[in-house]
């Protein structure tokens, strides 16, 4: 009797036992991933285009008959090379009053741009100067490395701010040359006299804007010259991300074509912004901000797209989770730990972020493994099942 009772107590133990296991719950399939000390960077990305650094738009300096522009887009050209042909009217006195001011305003502009240029190269010498008197004394340890740097990169922008000012010269001489032009040959004209435009630098011609022939007034342009050897990149940035940049700060420039992104540096943000309608009618406010090229942009011509990224933070090690595994837990970001084949909700602080990483403050240590794209079903203490 008693050995009975006893088969039939091991019988419900082990039935009640059958049924505990059906109605336990399964474990959660999840994805983890393991906290980790590494590199981070934070930047901002914007569609861009290529321009010359300095264009020149030649145009007609006197009203007349262009005639046929035999130049073509593409073509190379040197400075004070024939670049159209115009056959002017004759001028009456208030014309050429008007021609005389305009001669006389370009002289102005020209002194003006000479000045400038005079004015930036001796800021350069004083920079070089100065380089040299803090590599000196940075040798025997007497000024900080941060010193030598800031001296050095200033020497760096004043060398590309007489490069600028020296293309302003030459554009400013263009402009006098221009307007010299309409009392260079004794008005009124004899029948079938012709002046001679001329390109105001070499380059290449990146487009005829007036190929035919036609009779044009003063100041119809005629064709653009840059220089595609001295690029740069424009990008149109909202004002609230171009308020986070800073002249300096390194770029890489991609989607251009090539397989490997080029590095750039930004040299300006513009100081004023612009509304702009956005495809979905949305007025933005945006601001220009400009980038140098680092890397040869030899494949680029004018106008040409690419996607810039600039690195506005970046560190070598900090501590870091992908941007997945968080998820807001009232007024504070938290993540999921695995523990023990549990998940367990965490708190933490974060501090700078990318699309892809973060950076913990606090709440979390190296290694450990912790729960990315959490279900909305999985809890604190939740049975998991890390997978692959």
């Amino acid at each position: 009797m008693r050995a009975r009772t006893a088969i039939y107590i091991a019988a419900g133990i082990g039935v009640l036992g059958l049924v505990v296991l059906a109605f336990r719950p399964t474990p959660t399939p999840v994805e983890t991933a393991l906290v980790q000390i590494g590199p981070l960077q934070v930047t901002t990305e914007e569609q861009g285009e290529t321009r010359t650094h300095d264009r020149f738009v030649v145009a007609a300096p006197v009203s007349g008959r262009l005639l046929r522009v035999l130049l073509r887009d593409g073509d190379t050209v040197t400075v004070n090379q024939a670049v159209a042909t115009l056959a002017p009217v004759p001028l009456s006195a208030v014309e050429r009053d008007e021609l005389t001011a305009r001669v006389a305003s370009a002289e102005a502009i020209q002194r003006g741009a000479e000045a400038q240029l005079s004015h930036a190269i001796e800021d350069l010498a004083q920079a070089q100067r100065e380089s040299t008197r803090l590599k000196e004394l940075f040798s025997r340890a007497l000024v900080s490395s941060q010193q030598l740097e800031q001296a050095l990169n200033t020497s760096t922008t004043l060398e590309k701010e007489v490069a600028a000012a020296r293309y302003r010269a030459k554009s400013a001489e263009a402009d006098v040359r221009g307007a010299r032009a309409g009392l260079s040959d004794g008005r009124p004209h004899a029948a079938g006299a012709t002046i001679t435009i001329r390109a105001p630098t070499s380059g290449r011609v990146l487009r005829v804007l007036e190929p035919s022939e036609r009779v044009v007034t003063a100041g119809t342009p005629v064709l653009v010259i840059g220089d595609l050897q001295h690029l740069e990149v424009m990008m149109e940035m909202l004002s609230s991300e171009a308020v986070k940049v800073s002249a300096g700060m390194p770029a890489a420039l991609e989607g251009w074509g090539g397989e490997q992104p080029l590095n750039a540096r930004v040299r300006l943000v513009e100081p004023y912004a612009f509304t702009k309608v956005s495809a979905l009618g949305v007025e933005e406010k945006r601001t220009r901000v400009i980038l140098d090229f680092v890397d040869s942009p030899v494949p680029l011509g004018d106008g040409y797209r690419v996607t810039g990224r600039i690195v506005i933070w970046s560190a070598p090690r900090v501590l870091k989770v992908p941007v997945a595994a968080l998820f807001r837990c009232g007024s504070e970001w938290c993540v999921f730990v695995v523990d023990g084949g549990r998940a367990r909700r965490r708190g933490v602080r974060i501090a700078h972020r990318n699309a892809v990483e973060a950076e913990v403050v606090s709440g979390l240590q190296e290694n450990q493994r912790i729960v990315r794209h959490p279900p909305n079903e999985l809890g604190d203490n939740s049975r998991v099942s890390p997978q692959a």
